[in-house]
């Protein structure tokens, strides 16, 4: 099975700053993404540490033993290594005053054969669109995730929620961080999506499936749902990172995608 990477980053309408940072290794079928936090341009720093981190240290290691690592070796060695950039951007906060508290949010993909391995820290998302049917693979880390679990607030009100934005797990605020991770499988005609807040605020996942399911190509896909938040408001930076499954899988169906 063969992959089509494409990552687009954008501002928005209401910052003055970008502080999403992006990161794909194709080589190593590795997609990182990260929404920072911070004052003055730390927000910007925590995210771009930690997407080049990753991209150095586990590209690397992905491209060495991936071809003979078992998943819970790249699992693994997904943990150590954002455990590693958790301690550098955490170290860097406490030596540098203009860093204090900055902090940020992860998506990390390794594509295996058939098989996703995803791990997430924060409000960052992770959907799988396949047959015209969007699937989210991961779940918020935040406060407002926290209280529909429990009950107290419904779906519908948490999109008027004034605390939406605030999560409970983030890199570089402790010394320490939790990857979530788990698996998920892939066939050919599958579209993956990695993307930070400030798309899933803008579009509901039906506006983001609708957009994922027009027959284009994936630099298309991408640019058009960054308009389309900017075309809702463009409150806050807009990260997307898309992968696109082609080819045969490992059961036998074959799938090519649109090209102009």
């Amino acid at each position: 099975m063969s992959l089509e990477f494409f990552c687009l980053t954008d501002t928005g309408r209401l910052r003055e700053n970008n502080e999403d940072a992006v990161a794909v290794d194709e080589s190593a079928r590795l997609a990182v993404l990260a929404d920072g936090m911070g004052g003055y341009n730390a927000g910007e720093v925590a995210s771009g540490m930690v997407t080049a981190f990753l991209k150095a240290e586990l590209g690397r290691w992905l491209g060495e033993s991936a071809g003979i690592a078992s998943d819970t070796d790249v699992r693994r060695a997904m943990d150590i290594c954002v455990e590693n950039a958790n301690q550098a951007l955490h170290a860097a906060a406490q030596a540098n005053p203009h860093y204090a508290g900055m902090g940020t949010t992860l998506v990390v993909a390794v594509f295996r054969h058939n098989r996703l391995l995803l791990g997430h820290i924060g409000d960052s998302r992770a959907y799988r669109m396949r047959g015209g049917r969007l699937l989210r693979m991961t779940r918020d880390h935040s406060l407002l995730q926290e209280q529909i679990d429990a009950g107290l607030i419904s779906p519908d009100q948490a999109v008027f929620a004034a605390h939406r934005n605030l999560v409970t797990r983030a890199m570089g605020v402790q010394d320490t961080v939790l990857l979530e991770t788990h698996q998920h499988d892939l066939r050919a005609g599958d579209t993956v999506l990695l993307c930070s807040d400030g798309l899933t605020d803008m579009l509901d996942d039906e506006q983001i499936a609708s957009l994922l399911q027009e027959p284009v190509g994936l630099g298309e896909a991408g640019t058009a749902l960054v308009a389309a938040a900017n075309a809702a408001g463009g409150r806050d930076n807009i990260a997307v990172v898309l992968v696109r499954a082609t080819g045969r899988d490992a059961g036998g169906r074959s799938w090519w995608p649109f090209r102009r």
